[in-house]
């Protein structure tokens, strides 16, 4: 299986013929989309799910999307969503998915206080906008590295309670220097207790 990373919190995972999109945002790059029928959203922010461009494809090709009924009910998708909820166990373009948490994690004064859904994907977990703690086993964590709700040491906390056997950077698109990706890689990979490494964008790791 390989993990391909594309900007912010989009990723893909292929293996074989196999392909399934997590989480493709407004900045997400068009070759995201490359052989893809099969999406997972775990919210309906912008920068996790790119509203128009997803609409202007599903009326060329097919498209099915998962996520929480918040995505659903967004304009212009309706059936194109099929709703989950925490704790289904569901299979996608041939992988074993399994929906986990369930709310953003806080800005401030409950904000935004939208649903959320983390996505562990035959062992790699996807925690959308939060630091949820799965309950089940977990070999390869995306760890968010940026975010008005996020701390580097919430980052660290997570990823020791996971205990994943590696960790790869996302929701990182606000580090927009190397001094930012320098910082956050650092202390992820001195004090977070797993093989750490970001992937280049548009580059691949096996798993």
């Amino acid at each position: 299986m390989r993990l391909v990373k594309f900007t912010h919190a989009c990723v893909r995972l292929e293996d074989g013929d196999r392909r399934l999109l997590v989480d493709p945002g407004e900045w997400a790059e068009p070759e995201a989309f490359d052989g893809v029928t099969d999406i997972l959203v775990t919210h309906e922010h912008d920068d996790h799910l790119d509203l128009n461009r997803i609409v202007e494809l599903a009326a060329t090709r097919p498209l099915r999307l998962h996520g929480p009924a918040s995505v659903r009910d967004l304009a212009g998708l309706g059936d194109l969503v099929t709703t989950v909820e925490a704790g289904d166990v569901f299979e996608v373009a041939g992988f074993a998915v399994t929906a986990v948490g369930g709310r953003h994690a806080e800005i401030i004064d409950g904000l935004p206080g939208c649903p959320n859904l983390g996505y562990v994907i035959d062992g790699v977990y996807h925690p959308g906008d939060s630091y949820f703690v799965p309950d089940i086993p977990v070999h390869t964590l995306l760890v968010p590295a940026a975010a008005p709700w996020g701390r580097h040491r919430e980052a660290i906390e997570m990823t020791r309670a996971i205990a994943p056997a590696r960790a790869f950077p996302i929701h990182d698109r606000a580090l927009s220097t190397d001094v930012g990706y320098g910082n956050f890689d650092a202390w992820m990979e001195s004090k977070a207790g797993t093989s750490y490494s970001r992937i280049p964008l548009g580059r691949s790791a096996s798993l």
